[in-house]
Protein backbone atom coordinates (compact mmCIF):
# COMPACT_ATOMS: atom_id res chain seq x y z
CA UNK A 1 0.00 0.00 0.00
CA UNK A 2 1.47 3.27 -0.85
CA UNK A 3 1.34 6.20 2.06
CA UNK A 4 2.76 8.66 3.12
CA UNK A 5 5.26 6.78 5.45
CA UNK A 6 6.62 4.55 2.33
CA UNK A 7 10.61 4.80 2.63
CA UNK A 8 10.73 7.79 4.33
CA UNK A 9 11.99 9.36 8.08
CA UNK A 10 10.13 10.44 11.05
CA UNK A 11 11.58 13.47 12.45
CA UNK A 12 8.83 15.33 13.86
CA UNK A 13 4.92 14.62 14.17
CA UNK A 14 4.22 17.52 12.05
CA UNK A 15 5.83 16.20 8.91
CA UNK A 16 2.46 14.28 8.68
CA UNK A 17 -1.14 15.08 8.47
CA UNK A 18 -4.49 13.87 9.85
CA UNK A 19 -5.06 11.45 6.45
CA UNK A 20 -0.90 9.73 7.35
CA UNK A 21 -1.71 9.54 11.27
CA UNK A 22 -5.36 8.10 10.75
CA UNK A 23 -4.14 5.45 8.24
CA UNK A 24 -1.19 4.52 10.80
CA UNK A 25 -4.41 4.04 13.05
CA UNK A 26 -5.93 2.07 11.66
CA UNK A 27 -3.34 -0.12 10.79
CA UNK A 28 -2.21 -0.21 14.71
CA UNK A 29 -5.91 -1.21 15.26
CA UNK A 30 -5.61 -4.13 13.02
CA UNK A 31 -1.77 -5.32 14.45
CA UNK A 32 -3.25 -5.33 18.07
CA UNK A 33 -4.09 -8.66 18.20
CA UNK A 34 -0.58 -9.70 16.86
CA UNK A 35 1.25 -7.49 19.53
CA UNK A 36 1.89 -10.93 21.39
CA UNK A 37 2.33 -13.20 18.20
CA UNK A 38 5.41 -13.34 15.76
CA UNK A 39 4.55 -12.94 12.14
CA UNK A 40 7.04 -12.59 9.00
CA UNK A 41 6.49 -9.32 7.85
CA UNK A 42 9.82 -7.87 8.47
CA UNK A 43 12.08 -11.29 8.72
CA UNK A 44 14.63 -10.21 6.23
CA UNK A 45 14.78 -6.37 8.53
CA UNK A 46 17.64 -4.86 11.00
CA UNK A 47 16.69 -2.07 12.87
CA UNK A 48 19.21 -0.26 14.49
CA UNK A 49 18.42 0.92 18.13
CA UNK A 50 21.03 3.94 18.60
CA UNK A 51 20.04 5.19 22.16
CA UNK A 52 22.77 8.06 23.58
CA UNK A 53 19.97 8.39 26.43
CA UNK A 54 18.13 6.30 28.71
CA UNK A 55 15.13 4.69 27.54
CA UNK A 56 12.97 1.66 28.76
CA UNK A 57 9.41 1.77 27.06
CA UNK A 58 10.36 3.49 23.70
CA UNK A 59 13.63 1.33 23.12
CA UNK A 60 11.85 -2.21 24.33
CA UNK A 61 8.68 -0.91 22.57
CA UNK A 62 10.45 -0.76 19.35
CA UNK A 63 12.68 -3.63 19.62
CA UNK A 64 9.25 -5.85 20.55
CA UNK A 65 7.55 -4.86 17.57
CA UNK A 66 10.82 -5.28 15.39
CA UNK A 67 10.59 -9.02 16.76
CA UNK A 68 6.77 -9.11 16.50
CA UNK A 69 7.32 -8.53 12.85
CA UNK A 70 9.77 -10.93 12.18
CA UNK A 71 12.67 -8.26 11.97
CA UNK A 72 16.15 -8.29 14.58
CA UNK A 73 17.44 -5.51 16.44
CA UNK A 74 21.38 -4.12 16.80
CA UNK A 75 22.04 -1.34 18.62
CA UNK A 76 23.36 0.45 22.31
CA UNK A 77 22.02 2.26 25.78
CA UNK A 78 24.84 4.63 26.33
CA UNK A 79 27.33 6.88 24.39
CA UNK A 80 29.78 4.57 26.81
CA UNK A 81 28.68 1.72 25.01
CA UNK A 82 30.59 2.79 21.72
CA UNK A 83 33.33 4.39 20.12
CA UNK A 84 31.65 8.19 20.82
CA UNK A 85 33.79 6.73 24.37
CA UNK A 86 36.68 6.99 22.12
CA UNK A 87 36.31 10.32 20.16
CA UNK A 88 33.89 9.06 17.67
CA UNK A 89 31.34 11.68 15.73
CA UNK A 90 27.58 11.22 15.55
CA UNK A 91 27.98 11.09 12.00
CA UNK A 92 30.46 8.38 11.77
CA UNK A 93 28.64 6.35 13.92
CA UNK A 94 25.63 6.68 12.05
CA UNK A 95 27.25 5.75 8.79
CA UNK A 96 27.93 3.21 10.66
CA UNK A 97 24.80 1.82 11.56
CA UNK A 98 23.80 2.74 7.84
CA UNK A 99 25.87 0.30 6.65
CA UNK A 100 24.69 -2.55 9.35
CA UNK A 101 20.99 -2.18 9.23
CA UNK A 102 17.77 -1.18 7.09
CA UNK A 103 16.15 1.27 9.45
CA UNK A 104 17.51 3.19 12.50
CA UNK A 105 15.63 4.47 15.87
CA UNK A 106 17.71 7.38 17.88
CA UNK A 107 17.35 8.79 20.80
CA UNK A 108 19.91 11.41 22.08
CA UNK A 109 20.22 14.85 24.31
CA UNK A 110 20.64 17.06 21.49
CA UNK A 111 17.68 19.28 19.53
CA UNK A 112 18.50 18.19 15.52
CA UNK A 113 20.18 14.93 16.51
CA UNK A 114 17.52 12.99 15.14
CA UNK A 115 17.59 15.58 11.74
CA UNK A 116 21.29 15.34 11.21
CA UNK A 117 20.87 11.58 11.52
CA UNK A 118 18.74 11.53 8.47
CA UNK A 119 21.10 13.71 6.61
CA UNK A 120 23.83 11.27 7.04
CA UNK A 121 22.00 7.98 6.75
CA UNK A 122 20.30 6.36 3.76
CA UNK A 123 17.89 4.44 5.47
CA UNK A 124 14.90 5.64 7.00
CA UNK A 125 15.65 7.29 10.43
CA UNK A 126 12.82 7.68 13.61
CA UNK A 127 13.48 10.30 15.73
CA UNK A 128 12.76 8.38 19.33
CA UNK A 129 13.39 11.62 20.94
CA UNK A 130 15.60 14.56 20.99
CA UNK A 131 16.17 17.43 23.05
CA UNK A 132 13.57 19.55 24.35
CA UNK A 133 10.46 19.33 21.50
CA UNK A 134 10.47 16.53 19.49
CA UNK A 135 9.40 12.47 20.32
CA UNK A 136 6.90 11.86 16.95
CA UNK A 137 6.02 8.40 17.78
CA UNK A 138 4.92 9.02 21.44
CA UNK A 139 2.63 12.01 20.27
CA UNK A 140 1.52 9.09 17.73
CA UNK A 141 0.64 6.89 20.28
CA UNK A 142 -1.11 9.31 22.85
CA UNK A 143 -3.36 10.33 20.06
CA UNK A 144 -4.16 6.33 18.68
CA UNK A 145 -4.85 6.14 23.27
CA UNK A 146 -7.49 9.14 22.69
CA UNK A 147 -8.71 7.66 19.09
CA UNK A 148 -9.39 4.10 21.05
CA UNK A 149 -10.79 5.17 24.03
CA UNK A 150 -13.12 8.24 22.55
CA UNK A 151 -13.31 7.36 19.39
CA UNK A 152 -11.85 10.45 18.04
CA UNK A 153 -9.83 13.20 18.63
CA UNK A 154 -11.91 16.14 17.09
CA UNK A 155 -14.04 18.45 19.41
CA UNK A 156 -12.58 17.69 22.82
CA UNK A 157 -11.08 19.60 25.21
CA UNK A 158 -7.37 18.89 26.34
CA UNK A 159 -5.57 20.01 29.52
CA UNK A 160 -1.33 20.11 29.26
CA UNK A 161 -0.33 19.67 32.50
CA UNK A 162 3.52 20.08 34.19
CA UNK A 163 6.64 20.55 32.25
CA UNK A 164 5.33 22.27 28.95
CA UNK A 165 9.06 24.11 28.92
CA UNK A 166 11.49 21.07 28.54
CA UNK A 167 9.80 18.04 28.52
CA UNK A 168 9.54 16.97 24.72
CA UNK A 169 6.32 14.62 25.21
CA UNK A 170 4.09 17.71 26.08
CA UNK A 171 5.64 19.53 23.12
CA UNK A 172 4.64 16.87 20.68
CA UNK A 173 1.77 15.96 21.71
CA UNK A 174 0.51 19.78 21.35
CA UNK A 175 2.20 19.94 17.93
CA UNK A 176 0.23 16.27 17.42
CA UNK A 177 -3.25 18.31 18.19
CA UNK A 178 -2.82 20.99 15.64
CA UNK A 179 -3.26 18.34 13.20
CA UNK A 180 -7.19 17.72 14.06
CA UNK A 181 -9.75 19.71 15.57
CA UNK A 182 -9.51 20.07 19.36
CA UNK A 183 -12.70 22.26 20.70
CA UNK A 184 -9.91 23.95 22.86
CA UNK A 185 -6.27 23.17 24.74
CA UNK A 186 -5.30 24.46 28.07
CA UNK A 187 -1.18 24.68 28.90
CA UNK A 188 -1.30 24.10 32.54
CA UNK A 189 2.19 25.14 33.85
CA UNK A 190 3.84 26.93 36.41
CA UNK A 191 4.96 30.62 35.08
CA UNK A 192 8.84 28.97 34.71
CA UNK A 193 7.67 26.30 32.65
CA UNK A 194 5.36 27.68 30.22
CA UNK A 195 4.85 25.82 26.67
CA UNK A 196 7.77 27.33 23.69
CA UNK A 197 6.47 30.23 21.95
CA UNK A 198 7.55 28.06 18.93
CA UNK A 199 4.56 25.52 19.21
CA UNK A 200 2.10 28.20 21.00
CA UNK A 201 2.80 29.87 17.32
CA UNK A 202 2.04 26.80 15.29
CA UNK A 203 -0.88 26.46 17.13
CA UNK A 204 -2.26 29.91 16.09
CA UNK A 205 -1.37 29.21 12.31
CA UNK A 206 -3.40 26.59 12.71
CA UNK A 207 -6.26 28.00 14.32
CA UNK A 208 -6.54 26.56 17.21
CA UNK A 209 -8.03 27.74 20.27
CA UNK A 210 -5.89 27.53 23.51
CA UNK A 211 -5.16 28.91 26.85
CA UNK A 212 -2.45 29.47 29.11
CA UNK A 213 -3.40 28.92 33.15
CA UNK A 214 -1.80 27.90 36.00
CA UNK A 215 -4.16 25.89 37.99
CA UNK A 216 -5.61 22.74 37.36
CA UNK A 217 -8.18 23.20 39.44
CA UNK A 218 -9.84 26.44 37.41
CA UNK A 219 -10.31 23.96 34.04
CA UNK A 220 -10.51 20.10 35.32
CA UNK A 221 -14.55 20.37 34.90
CA UNK A 222 -13.72 21.15 31.11
CA UNK A 223 -11.24 18.72 30.15
CA UNK A 224 -12.05 15.72 28.31
CA UNK A 225 -8.63 14.72 28.22
CA UNK A 226 -6.05 15.36 31.02
CA UNK A 227 -1.94 14.63 29.77
CA UNK A 228 0.12 15.20 32.28
CA UNK A 229 4.23 14.68 32.19
CA UNK A 230 6.83 14.71 34.75
CA UNK A 231 9.11 17.78 35.64
CA UNK A 232 12.06 16.88 34.73
CA UNK A 233 15.10 17.16 36.38
CA UNK A 234 17.49 16.18 34.23
CA UNK A 235 17.05 18.77 31.78
CA UNK A 236 17.14 21.46 33.58
CA UNK A 237 19.87 23.69 33.04
CA UNK A 238 19.43 25.15 36.13
CA UNK A 239 19.03 23.09 39.34
CA UNK A 240 17.73 26.37 41.26
CA UNK A 241 15.27 26.22 38.62
CA UNK A 242 13.93 23.02 39.33
CA UNK A 243 13.79 23.35 42.71
CA UNK A 244 11.45 25.99 42.41
CA UNK A 245 9.16 23.85 41.10
CA UNK A 246 9.42 20.55 41.77
CA UNK A 247 6.46 18.70 43.03
CA UNK A 248 3.89 21.99 42.00
CA UNK A 249 1.91 19.93 40.19
CA UNK A 250 0.03 16.50 41.20
CA UNK A 251 -3.19 15.15 40.16
CA UNK A 252 -4.54 13.60 43.11
CA UNK A 253 -8.04 11.79 44.14
CA UNK A 254 -9.53 15.70 45.25
CA UNK A 255 -8.64 17.10 41.82
CA UNK A 256 -10.03 14.29 39.90
CA UNK A 257 -13.51 14.06 42.14
CA UNK A 258 -14.09 17.51 40.00
CA UNK A 259 -13.84 16.08 36.78
CA UNK A 260 -16.46 14.78 34.24
CA UNK A 261 -17.15 11.20 34.89
CA UNK A 262 -15.34 9.93 31.36
CA UNK A 263 -12.42 12.37 31.44
CA UNK A 264 -9.25 10.24 30.65
CA UNK A 265 -5.62 11.33 31.93
CA UNK A 266 -2.71 10.35 30.36
CA UNK A 267 0.78 9.95 30.93
CA UNK A 268 4.24 9.04 28.58
CA UNK A 269 5.78 7.46 31.85
CA UNK A 270 7.82 7.36 33.75
CA UNK A 271 5.88 9.10 36.43
CA UNK A 272 7.33 10.60 39.77
CA UNK A 273 5.06 11.93 42.19
CA UNK A 274 2.93 13.91 39.45
CA UNK A 275 -0.01 11.06 40.16
CA UNK A 276 -1.45 9.65 43.25
CA UNK A 277 -1.13 5.79 42.55
CA UNK A 278 -5.46 5.69 43.83
CA UNK A 279 -5.58 7.15 40.30
CA UNK A 280 -4.51 3.66 38.37
CA UNK A 281 -7.41 2.45 39.92
CA UNK A 282 -10.39 4.58 38.58
CA UNK A 283 -11.78 4.92 35.16
CA UNK A 284 -9.82 8.13 34.41
CA UNK A 285 -6.26 5.87 34.46
CA UNK A 286 -5.11 5.50 30.94
CA UNK A 287 -1.50 5.58 31.06
CA UNK A 288 -1.31 1.77 31.29
CA UNK A 289 -3.50 1.08 28.00
CA UNK A 290 -0.92 3.92 26.58
CA UNK A 291 1.92 2.11 27.71
CA UNK A 292 0.80 -1.23 26.15
CA UNK A 293 -0.28 0.41 22.69
CA UNK A 294 3.03 1.73 22.01
CA UNK A 295 3.84 -1.77 20.58
CA UNK A 296 1.19 -1.86 18.03
CA UNK A 297 1.41 1.76 16.89
CA UNK A 298 5.12 1.09 16.33
CA UNK A 299 4.41 -2.29 14.50
CA UNK A 300 2.43 -0.09 12.22
CA UNK A 301 4.53 2.74 11.43
CA UNK A 302 7.27 -0.07 10.73
CA UNK A 303 4.92 -1.93 8.09
CA UNK A 304 4.01 1.51 6.57
CA UNK A 305 7.51 2.92 5.99
CA UNK A 306 8.78 -0.70 4.62
CA UNK A 307 5.20 -0.95 2.85
CA UNK A 308 4.60 -4.16 3.21
CA UNK A 309 0.79 -5.46 3.61
CA UNK A 310 -0.93 -6.67 6.79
Amino acid sequence: MESGFKYRDVISITDFNRKDLELLFDRANTLEQYSKSRLRLLENKVMALAFFEPSTRTRMSFETAMKRLGGSTIGFTSEEAISIAKGETLGDTIRMLDAYSDIIVIRHRLEGAAKYAAEVASVPVINGGDGKQHHPTQAMIDLYTIWRIKGGIDGLTYGVLGDLKYARTSASFTLALGLFRPKKIYLISHPLLKMRENVKRYLRSRGIEFEEVERADDVIEELDVLYVTRIQKERFPDPSEYEKVKGTYIVNMRLISKAKSDMIILHPLPRTEEIDRKIDTTPHAAYFKQARWGVPIRMALLTLIFDVEV
